[in-house]
């Protein structure tokens, strides 16, 4: 299988690529063929691919500067994924599309399922809101996978920036409020290729979510990546109203992945094993 993944140097692509298989080859298209802000240079290169599946692994991610940027960060992040979905389509190719927990308003305790009504709080979940309807309006074979609190030992994300900010550190404040399921990135990575397959092999895709296990505040997964790594700064739990951000965050992260298991067999991930690995090599 041949899969054509839009993003090249995204944690999510290099997990694609570092995790395809044997049988299963990933073309990854950086900017330099594929910029989101150009939509219909994206649907052209899909429209001309040779592969098998669609996986948009690439996205504006800058959640506060969305703000400050909403109609940039919606051409990456709805119009683009649109165009691609429409070309797939016209091409017959499953299209995999990430999204996020941000969709959601983050309200209550309870995981969210992927039928609750949503409701972003800020820019950036608009925009992401706005790419999954952009994808179903498509009509093609599509899978839509929300995730929540991505990190690996690419680029920057919670886990990197933790780490780099916690060398020679006495204490560092991290909100408390703020519950959610890390996940790995090669673990998104492995079930976006079993579901590419399947799909491929004809089922049944929709809107579906994948979080790591167990859920954990901010300020536990802090503690739990500085005590991985051997750091001695300690972690300050604060409220999220004590540390104000241009973007609201949503408080309640909390995805129910049951759905997604039962479909494509895939299990939830366990998030702690892989942040040992990535702590230590990191180290």
């Amino acid at each position: 299988m041949r899969l054509l993944v839009l993003g090249e140097t995204g944690q999510l692509a290099r997990a694609l690529i570092r995790r395809a298989p044997p049988g299963v080859t990933v073309i990854a298209c950086g900017r330099r063929v594929a910029d989101l802000a150009q939509p219909e240079a994206c649907a052209a290169v899909v429209a001309a691919t040779d592969a098998d599946a669609v996986i948009n692994a690439a996205a504006w991610t800058d959640v506060d500067r969305a703000e400050a940027q909403e109609a940039a960060a919606t051409v990456v992040n709805a119009a683009a994924p649109a165009a691609m979905a429409r070309a797939a389509a016209a091409r017959g190719l499953p299209f995999l599309h990430v999204s996020t927990d941000y969709v959601f308003d983050g309200a209550g305790v309870a995981p969210f399922a992927p039928g609750d009504p949503t409701g972003p709080l800020q820019a950036y979940g608009r925009s992401k809101l706005a790419g999954e309807t952009g994808v179903r309006a498509a009509e093609g074979r599509h899978l839509i996978l929300r995730c929540s609190w991505t990190f690996s030992a690419d680029g920057a994300n919670f886990v990197t920036r933790l780490l780099r900010a916690g060398q020679g550190c006495r204490s560092l404040r991290v909100v408390a409020d703020q519950i959610g399921g890390p996940t790995p990135a090669a673990s998104l990575a492995d079930a976006l290729i079993v579901a590419a397959q399947a799909l491929r092999d004809g089922a049944a895709g929709g809107t579906h979510h994948l979080a790591g296990a167990p859920d954990i505040s901010r300020a536990e997964f802090a503690q739990a990546i500085l005590a991985g790594a051997g750091l001695a700064c300690r972690i300050e739990p604060i409220a999220t109203q004590d540390h104000p951000t241009p973007a609201r965050r949503p408080l309640n992260s909390r995805l129910d992945c049951r759905g997604f298991a039962a479909a494509f067999g895939v299990p939830q991930p366990d998030w702690r094993p892989a942040l040992a690995g990535i702590v230590q090599a990191l180290a």
